[in-house]
């Protein structure tokens, strides 16, 4: 295996897990409340605590573990990751209580925000150019396909073997990505001697973690959580103090000079909102289309497939091209081919047949027509868009930036997703389930839609309790419609929104230019 391919195979493996463990557990948490005992948080409480610490560790801890990358040297950090990614998931599928699962998947998050940034500055430190565009394409197919496939393969985990297995499968994945590392150079900040901005790293990481656990909390618990508030007020504080650290400090965590890039700049104010777009898409399709029309979790799943095999096939030369003749063309084009698949599905009828695939019944493995243009159809269309999108955004955000600060720009954008999906996501579910009560009570007369105990049975998105009086049943599964259409306009007008600052912000490089300014800060070391 040549060096070239051996960073590609760690790097891809290294970030495809961490994207995996966010998505493949959703499929699982049925079964690990159903096997799982507990002994200090009640069921669903630790059900919750299961996804959430996951990823609210992952985003607090991500900027630190960037700056981490640079200022140690990358390839022991990720090594570091990886075998410590390796252990929690062995944790995790071994866990005999629900506590000790938790625990385990906090290890994994702080271990994964090891993996994720420290990928992206390897493949910056060791392909330039061209190269560089193509391997960053091949790393956002390989990481993005994997976290849309992960509901499917885990349903098919849990279903044929166990849980568990959803966990234990990243050990071999693991064992193959620390075997491609003996190849790949040593490359750190050389710059980055003798003093590191604890202080710094420790207010960030308050920050991106107050807000990520005031918007997931927050949305579990309808808005009605002082903790919730309290969290997000932290955070804010925490992320408005960031820039004073910024400017007074001698050697500051995060250079202010990274912000002097316009494309960086421009680069992650896009990416709030085109991510914020792409996580309600993501999370509220799966949702409303078995809670609302009522699909099978495999199908579900299954309709994503077209999305990752777009991602797979098109991420590459979209991220070999836009290196070739600029970003942002593609970065323009991408997001808008993204809001008219959006559009598409805001059309869905809250009489569309649903899809009920099973894997024990062959026969229910076709897909009706409805489904294909109903769903498929507009999923296609906005999986063309992420291909022509996710690889160019990408390759511009790491040629805006010294290689030597490649681990730290990696790690700020994807805190920026990662806390801007989430705010994104509950801002608007709070806008769907202001509509969604009224619009019921229009649909079914003499409806109190005040009722607490009628809002804890009936929300949007989701399936009425059996039983429930077949005029309220109808009526919500078309408010819960009329919800996800609201949904699916507002993440459009988002698309499109950061698609104008990608045309009007975005400039593309100089054709020749193999490396980012500052690049001589990223020397090998061994």
């Amino acid at each position: 295996m040549s060096q070239r391919t051996a960073v590609l195979v760690a790097t891809i493996l290294g970030s495809a897990i961490v994207f995996l463990d966010g998505t493949i557990v959703n499929v699982a948490l049925d079964s690990i409340g159903r096997e799982l005992p507990t002994i200090f948080v009640a069921r669903l409480e630790g059900l919750t605590y299961v996804n959430s610490a996951y990823f609210v560790v992952l985003s607090a801890l991500l900027i630190l573990a960037g700056a981490l990358n640079d200022f140690f040297g990358r390839r022991r950090m990720f090594r570091i990751g990886l075998a410590g990614f390796g252990v929690a998931s062995v944790g995790c599928g071994l866990a005999p209580t629900m506590e000790l699962l938790i625990a385990a998947r906090i290890v994994q998050a702080a271990f994964g925000a090891v993996l994720v940034p420290g990928s992206l500055s390897i493949i910056t430190a060791v392909f330039e150019g061209e190269e560089r565009g193509r391997a960053i394409g091949l790393w956002a197919a390989g990481t993005s396909a994997t976290s849309i496939v992960g509901p499917l393969l885990g349903g098919f985990l849990v279903q044929s073997v166990s849980w568990r297995a959803a966990f234990l499968i990243n050990v071999p994945l693991i064992a193959i990505a620390l075997w491609a590392t003996a190849k790949v150079p040593e490359s750190r900040d050389t710059d980055a001697r003798g003093h590191f901005d604890w202080l710094g790293a420790g207010v960030i990481a308050i920050g991106v973690g107050g807000l990520a656990f005031g918007a997931t909390r927050g949305q579990e618990r309808a808005w009605q959580d002082p903790i919730a508030w309290a969290a997000l007020g932290i955070g804010a504080v925490a992320i408005i103090s960031v820039p004073i650290l910024m400017l007074t400090r001698a050697r500051p965590l995060v250079p202010p000079s990274l912000f002097g890039s316009r494309n960086f700049t421009v680069v992650n104010l896009s990416t709030f909102v085109i991510y914020g777009a792409l996580y309600v898409t993501l999370a509220f399709q799966p949702l409303f289309l078995q809670g609302t029309l009522g699909y099978s979790p495999v199908a579900a799943g299954a309709v994503g497939i077209p999305i990752a095999l777009m991602l797979t096939f098109l991420s590459t030369p979209a991220g070999q091209f836009s290196a070739r003749f600029g970003p942002r063309l593609f970065m323009t084009i991408g997001p808008i081919v993204m809001a008219v698949g959006l559009l598409w599905l805001a059309r869905i009828p809250a009489g569309s047949e649903p899809w009920r695939a099973d894997p024990a019944d062959p026969a229910t493995l076709v897909p009706p027509g409805s489904t294909l243009i109903d769903v498929v159809l507009g999923l296609v269309v906005f999986g063309l868009g992420i291909s022509m999108l996710v690889a160019p955004l990408t390759t511009a955000l790491m040629s805006s930036i010294p290689v030597r600060n490649a681990g730290l720009g990696s790690a700020i954008n994807n805190a920026v997703s990662r806390v801007g999906s989430p705010l994104v996501s509950a801002v608007l579910f709070i806008a769907i389930t202001a509509t969604f009560y009224p619009t019921l009570a229009g649909l079914v007369p003499g409806l109190d839609v005040n009722d607490p105990e009628l809002r804890q049975q009936v929300q949007p998105l989701t399936s009425t309790p059996e039983g429930t009086d077949p005029a309220l049943v109808e009526g919500a599964r078309q408010a819960s419609t009329d919800a996800f259409h609201l949904a699916m306009l507002v993440a459009a007008g988002l698309l499109v929104a950061g698609a104008a600052m990608n045309a009007v912000g975005i400039r593309n490089p100089p054709r020749e230019r193999p490396r980012a300014e500052g690049a001589e800060g990223a020397t090998p070391v061994g």
